[in-house]
């Protein structure tokens, strides 16, 4: 069969992760249209259960993205296919909130459970999602239901090296207004012992709080009002290394507002969208003195998404955008940009075939941005077996810190482009479920930053090379009281420097995960195992290393309108020393505790 003969190479998914999406709302339109042709991941809400205070972890365990950590609560950032961090877009309700500063997300400044969707979309998606989603993209929703209801969820966790969070989260709706509020606060003293040494770790301590409101208001029949609004506000002191001890501090916050008015007519759809965006942060070298470097940058969108349903199942969309930047930073000067773009997306459905034509178009402040494109189809051959195909080129501009940070800033870096393939089988039956993906990534003018005359400095790498496969496999199955949950994941990454063929370095050439859960009437055991491979540092490498977890939770449903669970988890079970980021050990064996109220 053809789903054995397309790579060698295997690799394995997660508990609850591979779902259809037509079951689900989403408030990203370009999202939900290219569900059929695109490898496609959701986080379900018992996973995120299973990660109550770590955001990187919960992906690190749960899909092939590789992260790149600098101690628990430090610092995080993604890996996709063997790209870099400002190579993966993370999208909020749709619109693209990575840092204009350096690009990234930062996955240690993200607390996920105040969304109600989370989905990972593998392979290029510059046409759709703009600057910077060349390895993939995270997206992250919130939705709003219009049905008379009032619910309350309060979470408390405790657990090792004096780590509290608590959150709430309410939602109220009626026929017409549909309201989530909720509000989170994670702290902890962070002082975990160094494995095998007399060291722990210092000056790691961390707090922060998210605020987060989404609101919904039917106007008619045909039109609805949605504001969605999420604040960040974090302290972090950044913790040193083996050899180096650090009393430096960064403290940081990010402001997101979202205004959308959707209008739903009979053959087309029709969505303005308004945001302001804004991050900030100041870092102190010494955390005993006021003195501190600082930066900011304010944003503005303004957004039009379009639907239109033509005869003979053909589906336009059309997507423009505009946005404008001003920064201002110790470090980077006052640097302003403006960028525009005009998106156009075909769908169409023939029979068992589904097939996507998109290109776009950016005209951004500085540069000469390439026209891109994408093409994409599946076609069903069973109600069992269906194949994928995309390809698509992708590009990236430099953010403020690669061109104007101060010493190190490069003003002749041009855009990075890129070109990819995908193709995708799935064998689906009632109880288990296999994906295979093999993808090919050539990038141009890869942006990197190096050590150069005693200082970091970004420059445009010739070309890099990326060739993967992804192979995930789900068992599920009832019988009775009794729940069998079982989910493998392995993921194989060659990403290469083509001028000295040698692999990037902090891409692992292989990542495994293995998720089993055994659920019987209200109780549930779960075990976790994440295998990450040998990774490649400046003038040496970092050992592959093992790392597993295993947690047990009951539900209780004694009260008329109380509903409460315990969850009790063990992190890094057998006590493994590892390092993620060179001299930098991650935490022993640590504890957690969590107790969650529904009424």
């Amino acid at each position: 069969m053809l789903f054995f003969l397309c790579c060698p190479l295997l690799a394995l998914a997660q508990i609850d992760s591979i779902q259809k999406l037509d079951e689900v709302v989403l408030s990203d339109i370009k999202l939900k249209n290219l569900r059929v042709s695109h490898k496609l991941t959701v986080l379900s809400d018992s996973i995120l259960n299973q990660q109550p205070t770590n955001s990187t972890n919960l992906f690190a365990f749960n899909s092939n993205i590789y992260f790149k950590e600098n101690g628990f609560g430090m610092v995080s950032s993604p890996s996709f296919r063997g790209t870099s961090a400002s190579q993966t877009a993370v999208l909020w309700n749709g619109i693209n909130i990575n840092s204009q500063l350096n690009g990234q997300t930062d996955f240690g400044a993200l607390f996920l459970a105040g969304f109600d969707q989370i989905t990972i979309k593998s392979g290029g998606g510059s046409v759709q999602h703009g600057s910077g989603a060349i390895g993939g993209s995270i997206h992250l929703n919130n939705n709003l239901d219009f049905s008379s209801s009032f619910t309350n969820k309060i979470q408390l966790s405790y657990g090792s090296f004096n780590t509290k969070q608590i959150t709430y989260k309410a939602i109220a709706s009626t026929k017409r207004l549909a309201l989530n509020v909720g509000f989170n606060r994670l702290s902890s003293e962070n002082n975990y012992e160094f494995i095998g040494t007399n060291q722990i770790n210092t000056n790691g301590a961390f707090n922060n709080s998210t605020f987060f409101a989404n609101l919904g208001y039917t106007l008619s029949k045909t039109d609805i009002i949605k504001f969605y609004t999420n604040t960040f506000v974090g302290e972090r002191e950044l913790s040193g290394t083996l050899v180096a001890p650090s009393k430096s501090k960064y403290n940081d916050a990010s402001f997101r507002h979202l205004l959308e008015w959707q209008h739903l007519g009979n053959t087309y759809t029709s969505a303005f969208k308004f945001a302001s965006l804004k991050e900030q942060f100041k870092y102190f070298e010494n955390k005993d003195n006021n003195n501190f470097s600082f930066g900011n940058v304010q944003q503005f969108i303004a957004k039009h998404e379009f639907e239109y349903k033509l005869p003979k199942r053909i589906t336009l969309n059309s997507v423009i955008e505009y946005n404008t930047f001003k920064g201002e930073g110790s470090s980077f000067g006052d640097p302003k940009r403006n960028a525009f773009s005009a998106t156009l997306i075909l769908q169409q459905k023939i029979n068992k075939l589904t097939y996507n034509l998109s290109a776009r178009q950016d005209v951004t402040t500085g540069f000469n941005s390439p026209l891109v494109f994408s093409a994409d189809a599946n076609y069903k051959f069973t109600k069992h077996y269906n194949v994928t195909l995309n390809a698509s080129k992708n590009y990236s501009v430099p953010t403020f810190n690669d061109l104007y940070w101060r010493p190190g800033g490069n003003l002749d870096l041009v855009p990075e482009t890129s070109y990819q393939a995908d193709f995708g089988q799935a064998l689906e039956f009632k109880s288990v479920q296999f994906l295979l993906n093999a993808y090919y990534i050539r990038i141009n003018d890869m942006i990197q930053w190096t050590p150069e005359n005693g200082f970091w400095s970004p420059k445009n790498l010739n070309q890099v090379e990326s060739i993967g496969a992804e192979f995930e496999t789900s068992f599920t199955k009832q019988l009775g009281y009794h729940t069998i949950k079982t989910d493998v994941k392995y993921s194989f990454t060659s990403t290469k420097n083509l001028k000295n063929n040698t692999q990037l370095i902090y891409v692992p050439k292989h990542k495994g995960n293995l998720n089993m859960a055994y659920g019987f009437k209200n109780a549930t055991l779960f075990y976790q195992h994440l295998y990450n491979g040998q990774v490649n540092i400046i003038g040496d490498v970092l050992k592959a290393y093992n790392v597993s977890n295993a947690g047990i939770g009951y539900n209780f449903k004694h009260f008329k309108n109380l509903d409460y669970s315990f969850n009790f988890k063990v992190n890094n079970l057998f006590n493994a020393y590892y390092e993620n980021v060179a001299l930098r050990p991650m935490p022993n064996r640590n504890y957690n505790l969590q107790l969650t109220l529904n009424f």
